[in-house]
């Protein structure tokens, strides 16, 4: 009878290994990411960067704004009025270096300038001002608009890189959480089986049926588990308080409470919540990378830059043509017998300048070029890698979980053959020191998966749906 209640007591410890506490108060990871998207500053921080690319494009597009132009001038001595000068103007820009023109004069005094001279009631005059070498394909207006839509583009490309940074790193922090607190419950189902051996023994010892050297190995083996719960308990706090920085509610930081726990993501929810359902071959996801695109964006950009600057190498010839009228009646019966006109030429002899700029801007697209290339490269090998190491720790994770089981029947075999009295308590503690080391190792393995899952959500650049606000 005594051995049979001894057996029970080992039997219930054994059992123990394999029950599940209540969980109360789980924190998915689904969750816990869905906090980090809506709420987490970097985040917010990171979508300013489009606000940066749509306010460069409004002031790159307010180059091709209509102005208005109002010049006075006016000198009054000793009753004498030298001249009033008065040039109104109103200037539509277009697209090609071509600017419509307005305007109206009128200029009175005794000592003005000959050539402002104008009939009574001003006069009106409309025009047209071209250049027809430098600046008519390709002009300083046009280049900014053109590379301000370019930027804009890769401005959202680097809001994704940040956001997939942000997302990575949380979800790294959430694992490193999950692998403290299961390691921590690990020993704590280990501590509470010694406990229940220890006493077992110490009743057994009384009734005089094992030796008092027993019940000291099975209380060295308590402390052992206890002094490991502790370590993984302290683990854990600090894995928490690391994962609680990625957490926030209406700009206020948040902090997990000790009886909030992780949860281990199912794989299916894992792959919704990394956008990683829809991986098929590397180039159509390499052709949609953010940084590829931001690179391609950036790379355009330079282009422009290279042709304005093709554009400098051609003379300067500017066209000016106004009609001309006298006063309201005949604003709107302009001429050729009434004009004003100009020409203007100009052109470096070597231009030296201008093709040390071309020269700079064909090397710079060189650079880029490079770049895209070493980059395309480089993240086709990693996400090689990284699929490598997915494959090799599902079989892994398969390997231990076989592992883990052999190891728990070799433990309830040697605690049968204990009370059978063909065994020892030291051979059952050897026992219990592989299942634990086997125990630790699964969780080690499982959380490296789930490490290289988030590394291959950040090394393919992927951003889930969300709502950045």
């Amino acid at each position: 009878m005594k051995k049979f209640v001894l057996y029970i007591l080992f039997f219930t410890a054994t059992l123990n290994l394999q029950a599940n506490n209540p969980i109360e108060n789980i924190f998915s990871y689904e969750e816990f990411l869905g906090y980090v998207k809506k709420h987490h500053p970097l985040v917010k921080q990171a979508n300013l960067t489009l606000n940066v690319g749509e306010a460069n494009l409004l002031r790159a597009r307010g180059g091709f704004d209509p102005k208005i132009e109002v010049d006075y001038n006016s000198k009054e001595f000793k009753n004498t009025e030298y001249y009033n000068e008065l040039n109104a103007a109103f200037k539509i820009p277009t697209w090609y270096g071509v600017e419509f023109k307005a305007n109206f004069e009128n200029n009175t005094g005794d000592f003005l300038n000959p050539d402002m001279t104008v009939p009574e009631g001003g006069i009106y005059s409309a025009g047209v001002s071209v250049s027809l070498a430098q600046g008519l394909f390709m002009n300083e207006r046009m280049a900014s608009l053109k590379k301000a839509r370019f930027f804009k583009d890769q401005t959202k490309a680097d809001r994704d890189l940040l956001v997939n940074q942000i997302l990575f790193e949380a979800s790294i922090a959430y694992f490193e959480w999950l692998q403290a607190y299961n390691e921590e419950q690990i020993y704590i189902n280990f501590l509470n089986n010694a406990s229940i051996r220890l006493n077992a023994v110490k009743r057994s010892f009384v009734q005089g049926d094992k030796a008092a050297i027993d019940t000291l190995e099975a209380k060295i083996n308590v402390q052992n588990w206890h002094l490991g719960q502790k370590a993984a308990e302290l683990k854990r706090q600090k894995a928490g308080l690391n994962a609680s920085t990625f957490l926030w509610l209406e700009g206020v930081p948040l902090e997990f409470e000790d009886s909030v726990i992780p949860e281990l993501p199912e794989r299916s929810i894992l792959s919704s919540s990394l956008s990683l359902q829809e991986i098929s071959a590397d180039s159509i996801l390499l052709s949609d990378h953010p940084k590829l695109r931001s690179l391609d964006f950036k790379m355009e950009a330079l282009k422009v830059d290279r042709r304005l600057k093709s554009n400098k190498l051609l003379p300067k010839l500017d066209f000016q043509y106004n009609f001309l009228a006298s006063d309201n009646e005949q604003q709107y019966l302009f001429n050729t017998s009434n004009y004003k006109a100009m020409v203007n030429f100009s052109m470096p002899i070597f231009l030296r300048k201008e093709r040390g700029d071309l020269k700079l801007s064909k090397l710079k697209l060189q650079d880029i070029n490079y770049e895209i290339s070493a980059s395309s490269l480089s993240l086709k090998n990693k996400i090689t890698a990284v699929k490598t190491e997915i494959v090799s720790l599902n079989d892994q994770e398969a390997i231990i979980k076989n592992i883990v089981e052999d190891y728990k029947a070799l433990l309830i075999g040697e605690e049968r053959k204990f009370f059978l009295g063909e065994s020892s308590l030291f051979l059952i503690n050897s026992r219990e020191r592989s299942l634990i080391t086997s125990q630790l190792k699964e969780n080690e393995i499982t959380v490296k998966r789930l490490n290289a899952m988030a590394k291959l959500f950040n090394v393919m650049g992927r951003i889930p749906d969300m709502d950045i606000n």
